[in-house]
This record gives C-alpha cells, structure tokens and sequence, in this order.
C-alpha cells in the first residue's frame, strides 16, 4: 500500500531518521542506534518512509542501505512553497502596519492631556 508522502513527515521520530539519512546512507541498526526504542519500532518507521517513497534501501554485500529520495522531499518543499509565499506577503503587510501604526504612536503622545 503506498502511502501519502505527508505521513512521513507527520511523525517527530521519522524526521529525525530522514535528517540522519540525508547525510549518507544508513544500515538499520546504525540508525537504530540514534533512538532510545526497539530496532522493531524503527523498522516499522523505516517501512512507512519507502513506502512513502522518501526513502530507498539498496543492498550492498549482506547490509541493506537506506538513502533519502531527494525527489520526494523537493515534492513537499514544492507544496510547501504556496504557503510560504501566501505567509510572506502577509507578514510583509503585517510590517507595513505595524510601521505606520509606530509614526503614529509618537504625534498621538505629544497631544496635550485634557
């Protein structure tokens, strides 16, 4: 079953795996060595980033090697990307407002008390 490639991301534990891995590819149990829970637990996050497709294993002797599939992480930054415009221009706007409201506070305190 192939999954949606945000329930990758959707786990605290799987984006620390898909840091580690995007320094160099990793055997399981070297990944597993950077986490206080089983090997099993790790596996199972292992099956759920391939079959998200954000990660691949690829055999090399006996071990098997898990890489990061930059693809795959380019398509969440692509997603991602609508909104990080969406929310520039408006904390752009936010900054003209608060800009405008700053000249104003200092003539509205010079006025005199009544």
């Amino acid at each position: 079953m192939k999954r949606d490639v945000f329930q990758a991301i959707a786990d605290p534990t799987r984006r620390a795996i898909i840091a580690l891995i995007a320094m160099q590819a990793m055997t399981p149990n070297a990944i597993a060595e950077h986490f206080d829970t089983s090997r099993q637990a790790v596996s199972k996050h292992l099956r759920i980033l391939a079959e998200c497709e954000v990660i691949s294993q690829e055999q090399r002797g006996r071990e098997i090697y898990y890489q990061l599939e930059v693809d795959k992480m380019r398509e969440i930054d692509e997603w991602l990307e609508q909104y990080r415009r969406i929310w520039e221009t408006r904390y752009e706007q936010l900054d003209e407002v608060l800009e405008v409201m700053k000249m104003r506070k200092p003539a509205e305190m010079q006025k005199p008390a009544r």
